[in-house]
């Protein structure tokens, strides 16, 4: 059977996904499969890459070049190809696409159109999750916890950014964490002391996107819980982000690698069973599928909060995911596999009601 690891994307996310990619096959059981690898540049360009029958050295296998007339010129790794092209049978996608045009439905509608299986959370689920706007509201309406916030939209802010700012101030207490509604990462999310931070720190998120996210900032570990499965779910033993710094921004946690990891983490059993239930619950009502992270704030009284689902959690080596699950005895491989064949089983069951 043929993997397509498709990867890259035009997100910011870009390199996460490259080095994601890399891990992930770096792990492929090679004896069953062949991958074809499928990168996506930051303009949108897709380039088809080697068929490759054993895991790279390197991830610069994975950096392809290619001839940007779109010949197919020998000397380059990859050659330009219209999106449908990866179509084949007897192959699965293995979508390695964080944030927007990855994460958020758009490949998978894709996907779906192709009719080919994939592995990963549906169009909606994917949708829902990816817009931390839309998780507020669902995730509101199944009773699940979370700290106290305010939408707000770029041309609400610029007609009357004084009714935002004292809106904002009416509602929450500084600090405030200032979000893009469809990004990941840490990217163009900033904490805000003041006023003045939160008028910079709103500018910052609309570069991202015309909606944004003001929510209470507290004094909180950040828990996070791995979710596996179609309908029978699974959730792992929850691990601990161990803060330094107030905040990790993108850079802390992708290129400086500093960000430390206790797995499981120090908690009560009431609250580390409390944070898989709602993992769980909040899974279920997305309709998740394949694999989730659900992140949470916990204080110091042991209130949790929860923050977001990340329906393709990072997969370096670095990465929590991954980690959770090796923790419970799921080794990296087995972890790769087991998403493949989840992928597969919801492609037939679709496939049954079509």
């Amino acid at each position: 059977m043929k993997i397509i690891l498709l990867y890259g994307g035009k997100s910011p996310e870009h390199d996460v996904a490259i080095l994601s990619a890399f891990s992930v096959i770096s792990a492929v059981y090679f004896d069953y499969y062949q991958v074809q690898l499928i990168y996506i540049d930051k303009t949108g360009q897709w380039v088809k890459g080697p068929l490759l029958t054993e895991a790279p050295e390197t991830d610069e296998t994975l950096r392809l070049t290619w001839d940007t007339a779109g010949h197919e010129v020998e000397g380059f790794s990859g050659k330009v190809i219209a999106p449908g092209d990866i179509k084949e049978d007897n192959a699965i996608v293995f979508p390695v696409l964080h944030g927007p045009n990855g994460e958020d439905g758009t490949i998978q509608g894709f996907l779906e159109t192709l009719d080919m299986p994939y592995v990963g959370a549906g169009v909606m689920t994917s949708a829902c999750a990816m817009d931390k706007i839309m998780t507020k509201y669902i995730l509101q309406a199944a009773g699940i916890p979370q700290v106290p916030y305010v939408p707000v939209l770029k041309n609400q802010w610029k007609e009357n950014p004084k009714q935002i700012f004292d809106k904002c101030e009416g509602t929450l207490l500084y600090p405030m964490f200032i979000k893009p509604a469809n990004m990941g990462s840490s990217v163009g999310i900033t904490r805000a002391e003041n006023r003045e931070e939160l008028q910079n720190a709103l500018q910052e998120a609309y570069r991202y996107d015309s909606r944004a996210l003001v929510e209470q900032g507290i004094d909180a570990r950040e828990i996070e819980v791995a979710v596996l499965g179609n309908d029978d779910v699974r959730t792992t033993l929850p691990g601990e982000i161990v803060k330094e710094e107030a905040f990790y921004d993108y850079n802390a946690k992708y290129i400086d690698n500093t960000i430390q990891m206790a797995i499981p983490a120090d908690i009560p059993e009431e609250v580390m069973q409390k944070a898989r239930d709602y993992a769980k619950s909040a899974y279920t009502m997305l309709g998740g599928s394949g694999l989730s992270r659900i992140d949470f704030f916990l204080t110091n009284k042991n209130e949790l909060f929860l923050n977001e689902l990340n329906t393709m959690p990072g997969f370096t080596e670095f990465s929590m995911y991954p980690l959770l699950w090796e923790n419970m005895g799921l080794k990296y491989g087995d972890l790769i596999e087991e998403l493949i064949q989840l992928g597969t089983k919801r492609y037939e069951q679709q496939a049954a009601f079509k």
